[in-house]
C-alpha cells in the first residue's frame, strides 16, 4: 500500500509541473508575438514580459512541496493510500488549472504591456490572484493531511 500512497504524491508534482508548462506556453507565444510587433514598428521590445512568462512556474514548486508532505505522510500512515492519491490528483489538477488561468491572462498582459507600455503592475496583479488559487490549495491540502 505504501507505493500506491506515494502515487499521490508523484501525481501532484507531474500534474502541477504539466499546467506549469500550458501556462508558460500561453503566456510565452503571446510575449514573442508582442516582442515581433515592437521589432517590426522599430521599437524597443521590453523585456519586462518574461514575468508573464515565468509566473505560471511557481505553481510546479508547490506541487514540490505538497509531494513532500504526501510522502511523509504516505511513509507514516500507509493504509491511507487512496486518501493520499486523491489528495495527489485534486491537490495537481488544482495547481494545474491555476497555472493554465495565469498563463492565459499573462498572454493578455504581454499583449497589452506590449502595446501600450502602460499597466504593468496591474496585470501582474491579476497574475497574483491566479496565484493565490494555487496558495489555497497547496496549504489547505496540507493543513488536512
Amino acid at each position: 500500500m505504501l507505493n500506491f500512497g506515494l502515487l499521490g504524491a508523484g501525481l501532484v508534482l507531474g500534474i502541477a509541473a504539466l499546467g506549469s508548462a500550458l501556462g508558460i506556453g500561453y503566456a510565452g507565444m503571446a510575449t514573442i508575438g508582442a516582442w515581433k510587433r515592437c521589432y517590426a514598428a522599430n521599437k524597443p521590445a521590453p523585456q519586462m514580459l518574461l514575468a508573464f512568462v515565468g509566473a505560471p512556474l511557481t505553481q510546479t514548486f508547490y506541487g514540490f512541496i505538497l509531494m513532500g508532505q504526501l510522502v511523509a505522510a504516505a511513509t507514516a500512515n500507509p493504509d491511507n493510500a487512496w486518501l493520499y492519491v486523491g489528495y495527489g490528483l485534486a491537490g495537481g489538477f488544482g495547481m494545474a488549472f491555476s497555472a493554465i488561468a495565469q498563463g492565459r491572462a499573462g498572454a493578455a498582459a504581454a499583449d497589452a504591456q506590449g502595446e501600450t507600455g502602460k499597466g504593468f503592475a496591474s496585470y501582474i496583479g491579476v497574475l497574483g490572484i491566479a496565484e493565490t488559487v494555487a496558495l489555497f490549495v497547496m496549504v489547505l491540502t496540507m493543513t488536512s493531511l
